[in-house]
């Protein structure tokens, strides 16, 4: 994403501008622009899976209509036998070539989900090993490291 943008979803000078103005003139513009700037950073993320989503619906009429057009509801056949069989064979490969990516495409998806899923299980386990660290210091008497010897009644004025 572009950093360098003058209106981001982010907490800038020109976005909570944009906020308050909104909420001067219509109420939902102003709440539509916090929730941009709160949750916009995610809307790459929705708008891939919407294509996606949308990719998947018309890839099925995309194959209803080769399936009209194999059985003469289209223009598929041009006269010339060769070509045909030659163009079908192709659109064949073209159509495994596809699904070949579309399968590399997943892999790659359960791929990276899992390595994101390892680094934040590194993460977690950091954080509860030095949040589970004992934080006691020890007091050292001197340059050897050793403890200092506790104090008995009588050596502190206080304990009196």
């Amino acid at each position: 994403m572009n950093t360098t943008a003058l209106i981001r979803p982010a907490w800038t000078p020109a976005t909570i501008a944009l906020m308050v103005i909104g909420f001067m003139v219509f109420w939902p513009l102003g709440l539509a622009m916090l929730a941009y700037i709160i949750w916009g950073d995610r809307l790459d993320g929705f708008k891939r899976d919407v294509n996606r989503a949308t990719d998947g619906i018309f890839a099925g009429c995309r194959r209803g209509s080769d399936k009209a057009a194999r059985w003469g509801h289209g223009s598929s056949r041009t006269g010339n036998v060769a070509f045909d069989d030659w163009r079908e064979k192709e659109l064949e490969r073209l159509a495994e070539e596809r699904r070949k990516l579309d399968e590399m495409l997943s892999e790659f998806d359960e791929y990276a989900r899992e390595l994101r899923r390892a680094k934040d299980q590194e993460e977690f386990d950091r954080f509860m090993a030095e949040r589970n660290k004992p934080t006691a210091p020890t007091t050292t008497n001197d340059a050897t490291g050793k403890p200092a010897p506790k104090r008995g009644k009588g050596t502190n004025l206080l304990d009196d």
